[in-house]
């Protein structure tokens, strides 16, 4: 089904991203994957051609471009390259975006969107913790006031970008008796005293992100890196998880597509029992099967991201997103591995990398249990 989603104007910026994905990226995918982080070059190529500033005012750098699908756009290129490079860069230009433009004050945004809309500060998001994932409330890291300043302690993990982020955004607990309402955001800038990086962590998908343990030893933030307001940061993230979800879901319809279309490739060119393998009706009905659900899925994404642009995404649409297109990727790459036959399991065929990649986005931005759960209790359950 052709998609109506995109104007001339959106198609045209994504040739702009794939002629970079095709000059920056996958002419270094193996190195990027060996070295487990990308390049800070490409990180400013791609600042020059205005990917990272989309959701930035121009007077910092950016494009402010007021249009969530040109997003989409710049995710979809780049999942179908990588889903660990779409999420390295979207963490950055998505995710973090609207925090500092947001949740910010002048002299913040004058001192971080300029070099954030470059490359030349790379952003990270600090959430989660060993004992604290999808449970934002059961944070354990706090800042206590000194003075005019804060102290920051505790640690963080799974954080993309974690190792060689410029600028972390923190959640710590304030007012512990509060709970989930005393909850602040901190800007921690690399080379803070007693901020530290714990080892790049062994995934067993997404090697080419730069994913990392952080720790907070009585780390002195000044009062002029808090984000938002003091205590208000659970409901700061509340606001912004929405986006998160449906940059997730975006990303993961993409990376399936992608590598659908190649095992469709392969199928027709394999031979077994002296015909194509895609012509076995099995194989032909699996086919339909599955690029009827990416489309069906599609349509439904392609929904929220119109409705997100104008400002109408609700938080249970958006994790209706992401749990669902997480599922549809997995089912579709797990089918392209069955496909592939022993190929499949090949570290050298991009299906079996693919495949140990998706794995993830069952569990990143809210486990797809805590998505029914939203889902559920918007049907007063």
């Amino acid at each position: 089904m052709t998609r109506t989603i995109y104007t001339a104007d959106h198609l045209a910026f994504r040739d702009t991203v794939r002629d970079f994905t095709q000059r920056h990226l996958i002419p270094e995918h193996e190195r990027i994957i060996e070295q487990r982080f990308i390049d800070r070059e490409i990180w400013i190529e791609a600042g020059k051609l205005g990917l990272l500033g989309l959701e930035v005012p121009e007077q910092y750098g950016g494009s402010a471009a007021g249009d969530y699908r040109f997003n989409a756009v710049v995710g979809e290129e780049l999942s179908r390259v990588s889903a660990a490079i779409a999420s390295s860069f979207g963490i950055h230009y998505d995710i973090v975006a609207p925090y500092l433009v947001e949740l910010t004050t002048e002299e913040q945004k004058q001192r971080w969107l300029p070099g954030f809309c470059t490359g030349e500060l790379v952003a990270a998001i600090a959430m989660t913790e060993p004992a604290a994932g999808s449970d934002l409330a059961g944070l354990k890291t706090t800042a206590r006031r000194d003075g005019e300043d804060w102290i920051l302690n505790g640690s963080k993990t799974f954080i993309t970008n974690g190792y060689h982020a410029d600028l972390v955004i923190v959640a710590a607990k304030t007012s512990p008796e509060k709970k989930a309402k005393g909850i602040t955001l901190f800007a921690v800038e690399t080379g803070t005293a007693g901020f530290e990086r714990g080892r790049k962590l062994d995934k067993v998908g997404q090697p080419e992100s730069d994913t990392a343990e952080l720790f907070f030893t009585d780390v002195r933030v000044p009062a002029a890196n808090v984000i938002g307001e003091v205590d208000g940061g659970f409901a700061h993230m509340m606001r912004m998880l929405p986006q998160e979800r449906i940059c997730a879901a975006v990303s993961n319809l993409a990376h399936a597509e992608a590598i659908l279309a190649e095992t469709l490739d392969y199928a027709r060119a394999r031979k077994a029992f002296g015909q194509a393998i895609g012509s076995f009706q099995y194989n032909k009905f699996l086919f339909a099967e599955l690029v009827t659900t990416l489309e069906v899925a599609q349509a439904f994404v392609d929904r929220c991201v119109q409705a997100h642009t104008e400002g109408r995404l609700t938080a249970v649409d958006a994790a209706k997103a992401k749990w669902w297109s997480s599922q549809v990727q997995n089912q579709i790459l797990d089918s392209c591995v069955q496909l592939h036959g022993g190929y499949g399991f090949m570290n050298e065929y991009r299906v079996a990398r693919a495949w140990k990649d998706a794995r993830v986005t069952k569990i990143w931005a809210g486990s797809n249990e805590i998505m029914k759960e939203i889902i559920g209790r918007d049907l007063g359950l």
